[in-house]
């Protein structure tokens, strides 16, 4: 996999779990567990989109 596609699947990745943190948020009943879970894997793939395209950069 090139860096290019893999930052492609990254930023797809990132884009899914916010529309599921939202989905989830949007329940009356959302369990703070699993929305904190996913706003933790949020944060890591971001981490390694940031990662990456720094290193695309240099």
């Amino acid at each position: 996999m090139t860096t290019e596609s893999h930052i492609a699947a990254l930023e797809r990745r990132h884009r899914d779990l916010d529309r599921q943190i939202e989905e989830a948020l949007g329940h009356p009943s959302y369990d703070d567990l699993e929305v904190a879970a996913l706003k933790r894997k949020k944060l890591e793939v971001k981490d390694e989109l940031t990662r990456l395209q720094a290193g695309t950069v240099a």
